[in-house]
């Protein structure tokens, strides 16, 4: 298998500038997962990386701190991006970035919606018992009635919050595949 480095220098010239748009691009849509644009082109260079990097391997390509550097990549680390990998004989910690973006996507999106879900139902659950006891403690009618609608829109938030775990669910085990193949269209 040919690798970067064994091509010529015309050649190494012409796929940086291609790799370097597809970074740059990645780098400027991190927004999107709430990460910067650095971390975004840490993470190209980690894709189009031949072999797994240390973070001395990345600062150098990077030419940024290696506290940012390490930061990133703990970043990445955390978002399922990126993995650290072992290598025998290596001391210092290895990385390599996930390559398979239909999972990068679903483990991203399955953590960052599970957490909404966890916050969002908790909320609702403790406003449907607050307000079930102010409704208990009260023979206001019209109170009552106010109660009522506020809980039946917060057992619609609830019956939602339970489809979009079912979907989470899809996205961790790779269901959703089944529906909506990787192949795309």
């Amino acid at each position: 298998m040919t690798t970067f480095a064994q091509l010529t220098q015309e050649q190494k010239s012409a796929v940086e500038k291609a790799r370097n748009r597809v970074i740059e691009a990645i780098g400027q849509n991190m927004d999107l997962y709430g990460m910067t644009h650095s971390t975004g082109h840490l993470y190209g260079l980690l894709f189009f990386s031949d072999h797994p990097m240390t973070l001395d391997d990345m600062k150098q390509e990077m030419e940024m701190s290696k506290t940012s550097m390490s930061t990133g990549v703990r970043t990445l680390v955390d978002m399922k991006m990126v993995h650290k990998v072992w290598e025998k004989g290596t001391r210092k910690d290895l990385y390599e970035a996930e390559q398979d973006w239909h999972q990068t996507f679903a483990d991203y999106f399955g953590l960052k919606w599970r957490k909404a879900v966890e916050i969002n139902l908790s909320a609702i659950r403790r406003s449907v018992k607050e307000l079930e006891l102010l409704r208990g403690s009260s023979e206001d009618e019209q109170l009552a009635a106010v109660i009522a609608k506020d809980i039946a829109k917060m057992e619609q938030a609830e019956a939602y919050y339970g489809w979009l775990n079912q979907l989470i669910d899809a996205f961790e085990s790779g269901d959703i595949f089944t529906y909506i193949p990787k192949h795309g269209r």
